[in-house]
């Protein structure tokens, strides 16, 4: 038996995180949300105290990017930890029978298999075929919408596992009484929660309470893009409410972003987000399309920080796999010994995008960007490629491409290297790749 002890004792030296009691991990999505529209961005006229307290209780992020400008596309990304370009997710499914491919394992796959419980609520978009639904994709427990947008007040649609729920009043609050429900059910073991907000996405509804709560923004429309804004705000208060009543805040890990920028131009279901100080929209890869609010709160490992440097969506889920003590899939990077200081490096050498004939690199504080000329008032055209130093320029105003062709090649090359590992598109401008600025087919439009 001493051999055995002095084994163990040895791994359990070795490997912390084998005798370190699992976190709970808690992803938390919201949808079309302006760069601008949250406190701890400088929001003045929308009030988001619980996400600030979020983000002052972990690490912000504030070069946080996702790999696409759009819902679906960014969801693949996330759940599977892969650039949803490697495996043709490329645009929002194109009809009934497409979806997250069945090829790729998701993180509630992975956290399942190691001991979790795991869990959905919210919004899918991810594939509405049986074998494409949430609970065959990992996830134990589901309630929430199979598609890319839904009525808030209508409880059509909205299923607990695969039936029709027969009481509903309202996505924003449901999903969050949900999400506490599901946090108060699994405390003792470990648990993975996707906890994806709808809000706020189209169509435009609040409740009148909170409607009269933003009274003094004159602009209807902006004045029920904020009252949607605290709606998601007041869940995501429930949710930290009841990881605290439970005793299990200090070792959950919680992340948060949007899925893209706010929607803001032509082509768009324009929502009344602001993305300032950035450039761009929704559906390009502008700064305004791709940056998002992005945070990270682990209160038994983080002490609060801002961390500086490019991050991307990929790396919560790495993040999220590797302190679970299991495999990543490899694309994105485990960001904890970079936010605790044990790795001074930059966690990428270079970041990708790739959306129809819209492309995107950032390589340092430099960007090569081809985008939708919609953002400039010009639909149906595309821009560039052109170049912008970020670190001086983060709203993308000054083209360097004519005094720094070097530049502009050197950075042509890193993205046709790193588009050489990528897959047409498995819906949605499969005509031709150079389509996906033109209007969409019906099934693959803007949701």
């Amino acid at each position: 038996m001493k051999p055995l002890f002095t084994l163990l004792f040895c791994l359990f030296a070795l490997c912390p995180w084998l005798s370190a009691e699992k976190p709970n991990v808690l992803f938390i999505v919201g949808d079309d949300m302006g760069y601008a529209d949250v406190g701890f961005h400088g929001c003045k006229d929308i009030p988001t105290p619980n996400l600030d307290a979020l983000a002052a209780s972990g690490v912000r992020f504030t070069q946080g990017y996702v790999t696409g400008p759009y819902c679906s596309p960014t969801r693949a990304g996330l759940l599977s930890g892969r650039y949803q370009t490697r495996f043709g997710h490329e645009f929002n499914p194109g009809g009934e029978e497409s979806g997250l491919p069945l090829s790729e394992k998701t993180i509630a796959d992975r956290l399942k298999a190691a001991g979790y419980e795991t869990g959905l609520v919210g919004k899918w978009h991810l594939g509405s075929q049986p074998a494409m639904q949430p609970q065959q994709r990992g996830f134990g427990s589901f309630f929430g919408f199979l598609g890319g947008a839904h009525d808030y007040f209508s409880k059509n649609g909205i299923l607990r596992g695969t039936e029709q729920v027969t009481e509903f009043d309202h996505t924003t609050d449901a999903f969050g009484r949900e999400a506490a429900t599901f946090i108060e059910k699994n405390q003792g073991k470990p648990w993975f929660l996707y906890l994806a907000f709808n809000a706020v996405h189209t169509p435009m509804q609040a409740t009148k309470e909170r409607l009269a709560k933003m009274a003094a923004i004159t602009d209807p429309q902006r004045r029920t893009y904020a009252a949607m804004m605290l709606a998601m705000d007041d869940s995501i208060g429930v949710v930290r409410a009841k990881l605290a009543a439970t005793g299990q805040e200090q070792n959950t890990l919680v992340t948060f972003i949007s899925d893209n920028g706010g929607p803001t131009m032509e082509g768009v279901t324009v929502n009344g987000s602001i993305n300032t100080p950035l450039r761009g929209s929704k559906r390009t890869t502008l700064e305004g399309g791709i940056r998002v609010p992005f945070l990270i709160s682990w209160p038994a490992k983080l002490k609060p920080a801002v961390y500086e440097k490019p991050v991307i969506q990929l790396d919560l889920t790495a993040t999220a796999l590797i302190a679970a003590g299991t495999e990543s899939p490899g694309e994105g990077v485990d960001l904890m010994p970079y936010v605790l200081g044990e790795k001074t490096t930059t966690p990428h050498e270079a970041l990708f995008w790739r959306f129809g004939d819209q492309t995107a690199i950032r390589f340092g504080d430099y960007k090569l960007v081809s985008y939708d000329g919609a953002a400039e008032s010009k639909p149906g055209t595309l821009q560039g490629p052109k170049l912008y130093n970020l670190a001086t320029d983060i709203g993308e105003s000054k083209d360097l491409s004519a005094e720094m062709p070097e530049r502009v090649k050197e950075l042509q090359a890193k993205w046709d290297a790193w588009n050489h590992t990528n897959v047409p598109p498995l819906w949605g401008g499969k005509e031709k790749r150079g389509k996906g600025m033109k209007k969409k087919k019906k099934g693959n439009a803007e949701e």
